[in-house]
């Protein structure tokens, strides 16, 4: 059977299935440690799953409008100005299914084919591939450790050519948990707008931020970068709603329209249900408890990098943000790949390989899990590495 060349080129999630493998192996009563999956542990909020249950008591089970209601794009607009200083009209706001769906929505309409978008490693490992699919070619700019994993300006301009489109700039970042301070934010946004480059900024982990850090958005810089800029975020993380699928975009009213417009004629409205829940999620002040949450990410993070960094052969560097730990494994002697699949097979433990993030000598470890898991997790690793 003939099927798409486009979709044949895509790689499937390797971070899916790790996860799955892992998933089917529990479910067959094995013991097994999963150190993979790129969600919060903790339950999302009482108040937010009971607004949910109103919504279908209701009867709020309709279609909404194709791209978000009129309440939770007043809500988001609110969240933005409270939380970033950034002024939104409802206009300029998108909902979609999750966060990786705007993003998604967002290279379909500004991309066209012969167009370059910059992708910084290590990347979230599903930025190439939207990019591919949005017909466009990723320029993959390599950042290492011994730099903090921070991409420069200087290596932005070193790839820009005419027909650079956009970067895509991840802060805090996934797997490497870097966070971009403003300044150096200022210097890629002062070339990005001289140079007519958009920016697509990831901002799902802002809540989640370590050591006194602070998140800052690149569209609250000035006026004139927010106008090329696409601000992405959602509530999967900072409010442990993974599963409900809310994300959304703001920028240019052009922009929003033709997303509005793709979304009508493929999606359609996100979940009428999830996106009540998300109304009272942002409506709802969670502050302290997301603070809460954050501090436990701390803890954990604490606890690897200290425990893990008791191996000879393994050199975890310290995240700032978000909560995975991308872990150098080169004294290991082995591919990341195998690494992971290995360590499952023998010690039934799953990690994900860096490769899929660009960085084939590192792995990443997830510490959105329980403390208990975390130290069984991590002995498994160290003994199984010989440390």
């Amino acid at each position: 059977m003939k099927l798409s060349e486009k979709i044949g080129k895509v790689a499937p999630s390797v971070t899916l299935a790790i996860t799955s493998k892992a998933k089917e192996m529990l479910s067959k009563g094995e013991d097994v440690i999963v150190l993979a999956a790129g969600e919060p542990d903790f339950d999302t909020p009482e108040i937010v799953k009971n607004a949910a249950i109103k919504a279908i008591n209701d009867g709020y089970t309709k279609y909404t409008p194709a791209g978000g209601s009129k309440e939770l794009k007043e809500a988001i607009c609110c969240k933005l100005n409270k939380d970033n200083n950034l002024k939104y009209k409802p206009s300029e706001v998108v909902v979609s299914n999750g966060a990786k769906h705007s993003i998604y929505n967002v290279l379909q309409v500004i991309c066209n084919p012969g167009d370059e978008v910059i992708v910084v490693s290590p990347y979230w490992l599903s930025y190439p591939e939207m990019v591919v699919l949005a017909g466009a070619t990723p320029k993959i700019i390599k950042t290492e450790k011994a730099n903090g994993f921070r991409v420069t300006v200087e290596q932005v301009k070193e790839v820009v050519n005419k027909n650079t489109r956009a970067v895509i700039l991840n802060s805090p970042s996934n797997p490497a948990g870097v966070v971009y301070n403003e300044t150096e934010l200022s210097e890629i946004a002062d070339f990005c707008v001289s140079n007519g480059i958009m920016i697509i900024s990831d901002e799902i982990y802002e809540k989640i931020i370590f050591d006194g850090e602070k998140h800052s958005s690149i569209a609250g810089l000035s006026d004139e970068v927010k106008s090329f800029t696409v601000v992405v975020n959602g509530l999967s993380k900072s409010h442990s709603m993974t599963g409900w699928r809310v994300g959304y975009m703001a920028a240019d009213e052009s922009i929003a329209k033709m997303v509005t417009t793709l979304q009508s004629h493929s999606t359609s409205n996100p979940c009428s249900i999830s996106q009540a829940a998300a109304v009272c999620a942002l409506t709802t002040d969670l502050d302290k408890e997301i603070l809460k949450n954050a501090e436990e990410f701390q803890k954990r993070r604490d606890f690897l990098v200290k425990s893990l960094s008791e191996s000879k052969k393994l050199v975890p560097f310290n995240p700032a943000g978000a909560f995975y730990l991308f872990c150098d494994i080169s004294a290991c002697g082995i591919d990341s790949l195998s690494f992971a699949q290995n360590l499952l097979r023998d010690k039934k433990t799953a990690v994900i390989p860096g490769k899929p993030f660009g960085h084939d000598d590192f792995i990443r470890i997830s510490f959105a899990t329980d403390m208990e898991t975390l130290k069984e997790g991590a002995e498994r690793i160290k003994e199984w590495i010989g440390s």
